[in-house]
């Protein structure tokens, strides 16, 4: 449950390791050990992850309150919300000392297994603990006030039907499914959707029609990549489609669906790095 090796005169030297454990109701519990005093008054600290080029901000900071022989425990409640974003997790020993990342430990993840879709409140708010690709404990969150939660996925030809459920909007007059060619605004596939009562949908995307509407991409160009939409009603704010309400942190490299061949390109399906659907229309290489 920990990487400390050795203990400096101000606090741990080697990298802590935490256990988290997520509840029901979105609330995060962290277990750490730290051999300091139980005088001591060490923080769990959350820091979002700047975009590229941007600075810091400020962290979400959690009392670590003694949980037993160099043991500590933070409880992150489920409000406020975190901004939607990947947090790294940190020890900070005293006030002015320096963080120390947190090696990541046992996760408990089993009230993520089931979606829980049903009855869940909006705005929809996510927090998935998980190992970064450099071995450090890390949180990634959504915070979105309308959602459409991507079902199953089934491939059938030359398309793919999608089935949604929308969580803080609900279907109406001229509801329907887009697809937008990223880059360029005004290229827009509109595509109509079966309701099954107010909040549950499917709609089928045919390939063949992304490409006629300029979507496939030359001999040698770069893919074309069509993002997914719900418009709830006529007139009403898109929302995006996407698959947030699992255990899954990053499925781009997990969910990997197989690609159709349509004439000189092909298209498959894909989430990409924030979990978003989208659809990815690619040059066939000459052999």
């Amino acid at each position: 449950m920990s990487g400390v090796e050795r203990v400096g005169p101000s606090g741990p030297v080697e990298k802590p390791r935490g256990e988290v454990t997520v509840e029901k109701e979105g609330r995060l519990v962290v277990r750490v050990r730290l051999p300091l005093p139980t005088s001591a008054r060490p923080q769990l600290l959350l820091q979002l992850r700047p975009k590229k080029g941007e600075p810091e901000g400020t962290g979400r900071h959690v009392e670590l309150e003694p949980a037993g022989q160099d043991q500590w425990r933070a409880v992150l409640e489920a409000a406020p919300a975190l901004e939607e974003g990947r947090w790294d997790a940190y020890v900070v020993g005293a006030p002015g000392e320096e963080r120390t990342p947190l090696l990541p430990g046992l996760r408990d993840l089993r009230a993520l297994v089931s979606g829980g879709s049903d009855g869940r409140p909006t705005p929809v708010a996510v927090r998935i603990p998980y190992a970064t690709k450099d071995g450090r404990l890390a949180v990634r969150a959504w915070w979105r006030a309308m959602h459409a939660e991507a079902g199953r996925i089934v491939l059938a030809g030359d398309s793919m039907t999608v089935t949604a459920r929308l969580f803080g909007a609900r279907l109406g007059k001229g509801a329907a499914a887009s697809l937008n060619r990223r880059g360029q605004d005004t290229a827009v596939r509109r595509i109509a959707l079966r309701a099954e009562g107010d909040q549950d949908l499917s709609f089928t995307v045919d390939y063949e029609e992304l490409v006629a509407e300029g979507g496939g991409p030359g001999a040698g160009k770069a893919p074309v990549i069509w993002d997914v939409y719900v418009h709830p009603a006529t007139g009403a704010p898109r929302i995006r489609v996407a698959r947030l309400l699992d255990d899954i942190a990053d499925r781009k490299a997990v969910f990997v669906y197989p690609a159709t061949v349509l004439g000189g390109v092909s298209a498959r399906p894909y989430y990409t790095f924030d979990n978003d659907l989208s659809v990815e229309v690619t040059p066939q290489r000459a052999r």
